[in-house]
């Protein structure tokens, strides 16, 4: 039963990162485990600086590559 739980919460993850959802829990995991003395964003820091990466929003604009 524990596999079957591992493997919808993979899937879970999966899917989200196909549509352009960073993972919360994971972001948070790494910071705490690779950089403990460092401050972790809050959900809507984190949600609002991944839309930012993705669409461009800090410098205006999308990111093109021309």
């Amino acid at each position: 039963m524990q596999q079957a739980y591992d493997l919808l919460l993979k899937m879970q993850r999966t899917a989200r990162l196909m549509v352009g959802v960073p993972d919360y829990d994971a972001y948070v995991a790494h910071r705490r485990t690779t950089h403990p003395d460092e401050p972790v964003m809050t959900y809507e820091e984190f949600f609002r600086d991944s839309q930012d990466r993705r669409y461009g929003g800090k410098n205006g604009g999308a990111i093109r590559c021309c």
